[in-house]
């Protein structure tokens, strides 16, 4: 079962290790910063598209974000410049 807790502690911590505000992964998302507060805070999930746009910038697996597995290895593709 998905902990919103979990996901919301992973996403703060990667945001935090780039050095990043939440306006930047709001940018990246397209929504507002009280949207990305309230995933970090476990008050909201994400949708699918949201969930894999995360995965793919902190280069971590989906399984990671939702609590699946602590392993965050990336098993997706790398993004093309």
């Amino acid at each position: 079962m998905l902990d919103l807790n979990v996901f919301g502690a992973r996403l703060h911590a990667l945001r935090k290790e780039k050095g990043l505000v939440l306006a930047d992964i709001a940018k990246l998302l397209g929504t507002s910063t009280t949207q990305v507060g309230d995933m970090e805070k476990g008050k909201t999930g994400t949708t699918l598209v949201r969930l894999v746009m995360l995965a793919e910038y902190y280069h971590v697996s989906a399984d990671y974000l939702l609590g699946i597995t602590d392993d965050p290895t990336w098993r997706g593709k790398e993004p093309e410049e």
